[in-house]
């Protein structure tokens, strides 16, 4: 392609905003990345610390891992440290709902503060603590809201970033008294730090993620002390705060358990592989290779924009993120080939949100997964490539008919790449991906895999400057990791993975006071007993006598879950709601004899969906922003869009082969034939086009067709089918008699 036309399509493919804007955007709608900006001294500190925590990972990634308590605590000591100096408080000036908040967390501290001293021994250190906690208590109240000068850091922040690091410092520097020595008989100094490290970490997440985690913690340890109070099911014997403490901070089952553990051992390691990564160009790459296949088809440039973001996604684990960094360049496109600003930001967040599904990495909940269900890697990896096919099938469906209804054509020829070019200019950027995908796939560690993905991806970004020395000019220096280069990716990929260290910490309360309290248990019992006593009254109206009570009661716990699953991740990361929703709601699903690693499934893809669903659908607002359209309606297009992500779990409930579990090939063939048609249908009766447009009831069929297809029930499938099939026949394109 010459050099005219390339710069045709960048210009074409200019975003509408300037970099600076698509920064400030990420920062509004991803809390994950709103930092602080610093300078002089304080620049340097943090940069150097945040340094220095990814050569830990990476070191030990490479080299051997610490033992699990002391490589979780060094981790969180350096995230805990770093969130107060790199996150700022989201306002200057402190609003009503912000005081109300922090009030209602300061009183809770006093609570725990005046509880513990109780159980202290009377000494002059206890009083001496009592009283400075008092004073941390009032310290989180918004007071002096104006906060310090730009670019400088408030006094109070720098003392929450010293007890933040001194909690998980405090069980390093003592790890032999305290698990060896005096293990199972803390002192009163341990459960001084344990409600230090119970304030910060609540604080730590307040900051990153806002209150909603936060709020979740503080009923979890509530609800561990005030079990004998709870009503009916929920109720318990109830813990002292001595007890509590003892269990969410020493050891492995609360603060240090399995949600920090998954993100200092594989979720750092991703982090910082996608960051080099895209720093290196891999990110144009895709986008590149997006536009050779997608481009030319009918309404190209929003298959361009499933392409590029499921590519992208694949080493993203943020929506948001993806969605703005992908968006800038394809909503654009969209619009002007005739594409509303509400469907083409829909297209963008919905397509962007796949990108957690989708294998290789699949975001930090898949490693999770891996933990909690004691599954290998590579096996999840193979587990999710059909849930994902189904959800970019569903969007690229509706593009496609939506394209056809408004007769647009695909992206003009010299607006396409080469791929010939592509590959001469950028093939070295596939190397580092390949490899670690290929040694996932041998089951290697994650982490491993990993470490060589990213020194590859060091050492191949050096490649451009090895050609334009040997006379090949196509390639872009700019993409070379310098050492300044390596630095600052060093750097963010500290910062990326701050957030959802702070949050897995706090989920580390759920999942303490769970195995404390058997909450999982109790909530479990109470989602059967509700759809059970649903499912009696539906079977006892029903007069046919086809539905079985318990098939009934499935489908009912199967929507109180997802339903469950949106709520929390309305306000909730994707990482956070999986692990709470995997931990007290998933074993119900297994009552109804439903394989573990579905139920797992099933809670991960409808937390993510929680992204694109109104009223809090964060990745859609974004691309609304970027589309200059309603934010709201934006969400509604989006998580219609989504429709195939939130039919996929049910189709793979109902028939396991889907996920490779209890594989039976003709069930595989079945769920796939008819969840290939239901998406079909239900794709046709959104847009409401099938070679012409549909009317009113030919929407109502393919849509009650469509949801009767998911289904295992052979009689169930061969009526929607008729219906799917009958309707698509009748909407023949008008002939042109009739279109004169």
């Amino acid at each position: 392609m010459s050099q005219q036309n390339e710069k045709a399509m960048l210009a074409d493919a200019e975003p509408t905003l300037s970099p600076e804007e698509i920064e400030a955007m990420i920062k509004e709608f991803d809390s994950e990345s709103n930092f602080r900006d610093v300078a002089g001294p304080i620049a340097v500190l943090v940069t150097v610390t945040s340094v220095v925590l990814s050569l830990f990972h990476l070191y030990t990634a490479g080299f051997g891992l610490l033992n699990e308590v002391m490589h979780r605590t060094v981790h969180l000591a350096f995230v805990m440290g770093l969130v107060f100096l790199v996150f700022p408080r989201k306002r200057a000036a402190p609003t009503p709902a912000m005081w109300r908040t922090s009030i209602v967390f300061a009183a809770f501290y006093l609570f725990l503060i005046f509880d513990l001293f109780e159980q202290l021994p009377a000494a002059a250190s206890t009083y001496i603590f009592s009283a400075g906690m008092v004073a941390l208590a009032a310290l989180t109240l918004p007071i002096n809201g104006k906060g310090a000068k730009p670019g400088q850091i408030a006094l109070r922040d720098w003392l929450f970033a010293a007890l933040g690091a001194g909690f998980s410092a405090y069980l390093a520097v003592f790890f032999k008294d305290i698990f060896i020595v005096n293990v199972g008989d803390p002192r009163p100094q341990e459960y001084m730090m344990g409600l230090i490290a119970i304030v910060m970490t609540l604080e730590a997440t307040r900051r990153t993620m806002g209150p909603t985690l936060a709020y979740i913690g503080a009923f979890c340890i509530l609800y561990a002390m005030f079990g004998p109070y709870m009503p009916g099911i929920l109720a318990h014997r109830g813990y002292g705060i001595d007890r509590i403490i003892n269990h969410l901070f020493v050891g492995t089952e609360g603060i240090y358990g399995v949600a920090v553990g998954v993100v200092a051992t594989y979720v750092f390691h991703f982090v910082l592989f996608g960051i080099l990564a895209q720093m290196s160009g891999l990110g144009q790459l895709f986008i590149d290779l997006a536009t050779i296949i997608a481009g030319r088809h009918s309404g190209g440039s929003a298959k361009v924009s499933v392409v590029s973001s499921g590519f992208f996604g694949m080493i993203s684990g943020s929506p948001i993120a993806n969605t703005v960094t992908t968006g800038a360049f394809t909503i654009p496109l969209m619009k002007r080939m005739g594409f509303s600003g509400r469907f083409a930001g829909a297209v963008e967040a919905s397509a962007s949100c796949g990108g957690q599904v989708t294998p290789p990495i699949m975001g930090a909940s898949a490693f999770v997964m891996t933990e909690m269900l004691g599954v290998p890697y590579n096996e999840i990896i193979l587990i999710a490539i059909i849930p994902a096919a189904f959800h970019y099938l569903a969007i690229l469906l509706m593009v496609h008919l939506e394209s056809k209804r408004l007769g647009l054509a695909g992206m003009s020829a010299d607006k396409i790449p080469q791929l010939a070019q592509v590959l001469k200019r950028s093939w070295h950027l596939l190397v580092p991906l390949g490899v670690m995908v290929a040694l996932l796939l041998m089951q290697y560690t994650p982490f491993l895999a990993a470490f060589w993905g990213i020194l590859l991806t060091i050492g191949f970004s050096y490649i451009p400057l090895v050609a334009h020395k040997l006379g090949n000019r196509d390639m872009d220096l700019e993409t070379v990791l310098t050492p300044r280069r390596l630095v600052i990716g060093f750097e963010d990929g500290a910062k990326f993975a701050l957030a959802i260290g702070a949050a897995c910490a706090c989920v580390g309360f759920l999942l303490g006071v769970t195995t404390l309290t058997g909450l999982g248990f109790k909530f479990s019992a109470a989602v059967v007993q509700l759809a059970y006593d649903l499912a009696a009254v539906v079977t006892a109206l029903d007069f046919t006598g086809l539905l079985s009570e318990k098939s009934i009661a499935l489908f009912f716990g199967l929507f109180f879950v997802a339903i469950a699953c949106i709520l929390m991740g309305a306000g909730i990361p994707t990482t956070p709601t999986y692990i709470i929703l995997a931990s007290i709601a998933a074993p119900a699903l297994t009552e109804f004899d439903v394989p573990l690693i579905a139920t797992h499934f099933f809670v991960f893809y409808f937390g993510v969906l929680a992204d694109v669903t109104p009223p809090v659908a964060l990745a859609a607002y974004a691309a609304a922003g970027l589309s200059r359209a309603d934010p709201m309606r934006t969400g509604t297009t989006a998580f219609r869009l989504s429709m195939g992500k939130a039919l996929v779990p049910f189709m793979f409930i109902y028939a396991p082969s889907l996920l490779f579990v209890d594989f039976s090939p003709l069930e595989f063939v079945l769920a796939l034939t008819s969840g290939i048609l239901a998406i079909l249908a239900l794709s046709a009766a959104y847009i409401g086009f099938w070679k012409r447009e549909l009317v009113l009831f030919e929407k109502v069929l393919l849509t009650l067709g469509g949801l009767v297809l998911i289904s295992n029930n052979l009689i169930a499938i061969a009526i929607g089918t008729v219906v799917v099939l009958g309707i698509l026949a009748r909407a023949k394109a008008p002939s042109r008699t009739e279109a004169a």
